[in-house]
Order: C-alpha cells, then sequence, then structure tokens
C-alpha cells in the first residue's frame, strides 16, 4: 500500500508525493539543456531586483550553480520552474548551456504552492506578491482559506490578513512593493474608515518612522475619536428629516420606513415644471 508524507518543516512534506514516484522519475537529479526550461506562469514573485540578480550572476561566474532548479516535466521534453527563476534567468545571462534540475511530478496546483512555499521560505516575496499569490491559488483552484492554510503551511488567520491587503489602495500598495512599510503597517491602515485616510497614514508611517506598535496605537486611536464623534452625532427622528427635507425643496415629502432600516421617500408635485425644479435641486 502506497505510503504518504504528512506535513513537516521541508518544502517536499508540505506537499505529499507518493514514495513510489521517489524511486522513478521523481526526484531525479540531472543536467537539461537550458534552452528547454521556460518559468512558471503562476510565479508568484512579479518583480525582480536587479541588484541582488547581478549578485546572483557574479555569485555563479565564481561558485558556479551550487543549489539546481527545481523543475516539472512539461510538453515537448521541456520542462517547467517550480523553484529557482532566478537562478536559471542567471544563468542564461551568463550563457550556461546546461544546469543541473532536481525533477518533481506535481499538479498545477502543487506546483503553484511550491513555488509560493520556496519563495516564502527563502524570505524572497513581498506582501503585495505574497497576497496576490494566495488569492490566486484560491481563485484558480477553489480553495478555502482553511484548506490553502494546509498547502503552504501557514495559519487560516495569517492568510486572511494577507489577502485582506489587497483591498488597500494602490498607494499603499506601492509603499509595500517598495519596502517603504511593512506588512504589519499595512494591517495596521485596513481598520481606517477610507482610501484617503489610509494613504495619509502611510505617508506619516514614512515620514515619522513608525514602528508597527506605534502605528497600531496611533490608528487605534483614531478609529476610536471617529466612532465616538459618529456616536455623539444628533440622531434626527422621521418627522424631523421631512420638516428638514420640505425646508430645502419646498414640496410635500414624507418618509415611510421599515423596521429593518430600508423604507421610501415620497416626493409630490403638482406639474411638469415643478418636477423639473426639484431634479435640479438634487442634482445641485
Amino acid at each position: 500500500m502506497t505510503k504518504k508524507k504528512g506535513l513537516g518543516k521541508g518544502l517536499s512534506a508540505l506537499i505529499p508525493v507518493e514514495e513510489e514516484d521517489i524511486n522513478s522519475v521523481n526526484n531525479e537529479m540531472r543536467e537539461v539543456f537550458i534552452n528547454k526550461i521556460y518559468p512558471n506562469a503562476n510565479q508568484p514573485r512579479q518583480k525582480l531586483d536587479e541588484e541582488s540578480l547581478k549578485e546572483l550572476i557574479y555569485s555563479i561566474k565564481t561558485h558556479g550553480l551550487i543549489q539546481p532548479i527545481v523543475v516539472r516535466p512539461a510538453q515537448d521534453d521541456c520542462y517547467e520552474i517550480i523553484a529557482g527563476e532566478r537562478r536559471w534567468l542567471a544563468c542564461n545571462k551568463i550563457g550556461l548551456k546546461k544546469v543541473p534540475v532536481i525533477i518533481k511530478i506535481y499538479s498545477d496546483l502543487e506546483a503553484s504552492a511550491a513555488a509560493l512555499i520556496e519563495n516564502i521560505q527563502r524570505e524572497d516575496l513581498n506582501a503585495v506578491d505574497e497576497a496576490n499569490a494566495y488569492r490566486k491559488l484560491m481563485d484558480n483552484y477553489g480553495l478555502t482559506q482553511e484548506e490553502l492554510s494546509v498547502k503552504v503551511g501557514k495559519s487560516r488567520s495569517f492568510i486572511g490578513n494577507m489577502v485582506r491587503i489587497l483591498a488597500l489602495p494602490d498607494a499603499i500598495k506601492d509603499l509595500l512593493l517598495e519596502g517603504l512599510i511593512t506588512a504589519g503597517h499595512a494591517r495596521a491602515l485596513l481598520t481606517l474608515p477610507d482610501s484617503e485616510t489610509q494613504v495619509k497614514f502611510g505617508l506619516k508611517i514614512i515620514k515619522q518612522q513608525l514602528s508597527v506598535r506605534k502605528t497600531e496605537e496611533i490608528v487605534k486611536r483614531f478609529t476610536e475619536n471617529v466612532n465616538k464623534k459618529e456616536k455623539d452625532k444628533p440622531v434626527f427622528s422621521t418627522l424631523e428629516w421631512e420638516k428638514q427635507l420640505i425646508q430645502d425643496f419646498g414640496k410635500r415629502i414624507k418618509i415611510k420606513g421599515n423596521s429593518n432600516g430600508s423604507g421610501k421617500l415620497i416626493i409630490k408635485y403638482s406639474n411638469s415644471d415643478e418636477l423639473k425644479s426639484l431634479i435640479n435641486k438634487i442634482k445641485n
């Protein structure tokens, strides 16, 4: 009976592989022509650091490619990269003809998850790319946060918090991409009421070099003050609102509310001229 590995610390343990495969093609190491290898379309890292790539090129020129590229078989005797796209790119730029690879037998889901895990373990992803990768895995393969957490070895709450970062305005995500703020800062900004306020606080973090803890404190104070002001606002009754609207529009107005908060706003008019006048007032 074929046994499967359980969850563990290593990448191969996070994605179970049947033991009988390990004795055949799976995990085989060989040298492959570099023109037979192509990148993974679902590579989670979207932005390459050119400076670190130059350093990698220098290292490979000096010491050779120490860590093999992880691939899986593809069509036409080619291989798709699972982990090691930067190493493959550096070898291409150097002009190497062949590179060492480790062949894995992975499904599309396993390959995508493995690419993500490899980048996370190398701390090679910014928060936006990581969040996008989680979202893409869930959307493409119909995974819940709980199911994905098992696949990538992260807690469900961590994945939920990361995906929420994608709801932030582009200006904040740009700060994350540039490394000017951290994922912790970004998560603290999520509780702010609107995009404009989030951007203002994002710039404040940079200007004052605020820690995540300090950011959480000032955001909490701000939201508490906003909530207090909202709570202290006078609540108009239906009758008072009707009086206010009649005063503003000079028309007979009736508000009919339901217990669930919905309702109707009825404005009566006598002729088409009154209707045009009313519409102009609403527009203004």
